[in-house]
C-alpha cells in the first residue's frame, strides 16, 4: 500500500511505495530534493517529519544523533515511510541551489556505438553522489590545468554512474579518450553547470533538437521526463551526417513506441551510399521548419553545433513565432579548448 506524503512549506503531495524511501519517492514525484551520498553518510538530505511514522534505515549515528531524532529530524535518503507522513524540507527550484562539486571518478566502462563516439561510463565513489538537473554538464579537470566540458547523458534518477559521449574529433584530449583511456583509470571533474535543463513547470509541448553528439543531454532530459511521466508531446529531432551516425537510434525508436506522446524524427545530411535511406534529409532545424508553421505554443531545447542552434534560434523565432525565452540551447565548439557540450 502506497503513503501520502505531504512537503512542508510547499504542500506538495506525492506518494512513497512500499520499500521507498522519502527521496526516492520524491524524486518520482518530481520533487528535487538536496541530497549527496544517498548512503545515510553525509547528511545533506536530512529533513523534519512533522507528522507520521517513518523506518529510520541504516545510517552513521553522528550524521543523525539521537537529539535530532527526538526533534522529528531523518535521513531523506535512508527514512521510509510506514504511514502517511508530513515532512519539511528544502525544494531545489533553481541550478543555483545544487551545489557544485569536484570529485574523483573511476572509468567504470568504455563503450563504441560508432566508430568516432565513445561512451563513458563513471562511477563516483562510493559515499559520493553527483546532484543535477537534466541537461546540465560537468568539467573534466585535465592535469594541465585546462578543462574540458561534456554533458550528462543519464537523468538524475540513474545517478551510479554518470554517462558522457563523446566523439572523436582530432582534439588532444579526445584523441586521449580513443587511444589511450582504459577502464578503471581515475579522473577528476567538477559540476554540475550550466543552465541547459529541462523546465518541468510548463503544460507546453516540446521540441528537442540534437545535432551529433548534441544527443547526449537530450537523452537526459527525455529519460527524466518518461520517468516522470511527463504526458506533454515531446518530438526529438535528431541530425546526423550518415545513418551510422545516429549511435543510439534503437534507444529512441523504444522511446517512440512505448509513449504515444513521444514522435522521433531522424535527419541524414549526407546519407552513406550504403545507408539505402529512405527517411528525412537536410538540415535538421529545417526540417523542424518544414514540419511547423506556427511554434508560438512551444518550447525548444537544442543542443549541437554552433551553426545548427543558431540558424534554429534565428528561424523559429523570426519565421515561427517561437517566444525568444522559450528556446534553450547548450551549443558547443569543437575545439582543442572550448567547450565540448555533449561531444
Amino acid at each position: 500500500m502506497a503513503f501520502q506524503i505531504t512537503a512542508k512549506p510547499s504542500n506538495r503531495v506525492f506518494s512513497a511505495e512500499p520499500g521507498e524511501t522519502i527521496l526516492q519517492a520524491a524524486q518520482r514525484g518530481g520533487l528535487h530534493l538536496p541530497y549527496g551520498c544517498k548512503a545515510g553518510n553525509c547528511g545533506a538530505c536530512k529533513g523534519k517529519i512533522l507528522a507520521g511514522e517513518v523506518d529510520y534505515g541504516n545510517y552513521q549515528v553522528w550524521v543523525l544523533p539521537s537529539f535530532e531524532k527526538e526533534q522529528g529530524k531523518a535521513l531523506f535518503c535512508q527514512a521510509k515511510p510506514l504511514s502517511d507522513i508530513e515532512i519539511e524540507c528544502k525544494e531545489i527550484g533553481a541550478v543555483n541551489e545544487i551545489q557544485v562539486k569536484t570529485l574523483r571518478c573511476r572509468v567504470e566502462k568504455i563503450a563504441r556505438p560508432a566508430a568516432d563516439v565513445a561512451v563513458l561510463s563513471l562511477k563516483l565513489p562510493i559515499n559520493e553522489r553527483l546532484q543535477f538537473l537534466a541537461g546540465q554538464y560537468i568539467d573534466i579537470l585535465l592535469a594541465d590545468g585546462k578543462r574540458r566540458s561534456f554533458s550528462l547523458a543519464n537523468p538524475p534518477h540513474e545517478d551510479a554512474l554518470l554517462e558522457l559521449h563523446i566523439r572523436n574529433y582530432g582534439g588532444a584530449f579526445s584523441t586521449f579518450v580513443f587511444e589511450q583511456l582504459k577502464e578503471k583509470a581515475l579522473l577528476r571533474f567538477e559540476g554540475p553547470l550550466g543552465t541547459f535543463f529541462l523546465r518541468e513547470d510548463s503544460d507546453k509541448p516540446i521540441i528537442f533538437l540534437a545535432g551529433g553528439t548534441g544527443f547526449a543531454p537530450i537523452k537526459g532530459m527525455i529519460l527524466h521526463a518518461l520517468h516522470k511521466g511527463i504526458t506533454r508531446p515531446m518530438t526529438l529531432y535528431w541530425g546526423v551526417r550518415a545513418k551510422a551516425d545516429l549511435y543510439m537510434e534503437e534507444l529512441a525508436r523504444i522511446w517512440e513506441r512505448g509513449n504515444p506522446n513521444f514522435t522521433f524524427v531522424p535527419v541524414l545530411s549526407d546519407p552513406a551510399p550504403g545507408d539505402d535511406w529512405m527517411g528525412r534529409t537536410g538540415l535538421v532545424h529545417q526540417a523542424v521548419l518544414d514540419d511547423f508553421a506556427d511554434l508560438s505554443g512551444y518550447e525548444v531545447y537544442a543542443c549541437g553545433g554552433p551553426a545548427m542552434v543558431g540558424a534554429a534560434h534565428e528561424s523559429f523565432i523570426k519565421t515561427r513565432g517561437l517566444p525568444e525565452d522559450e528556446f534553450y540551447s547548450d551549443p558547443f565548439t569543437i575545439s582543442a579548448d572550448a567547450r565540448a557540450g555533449g561531444a
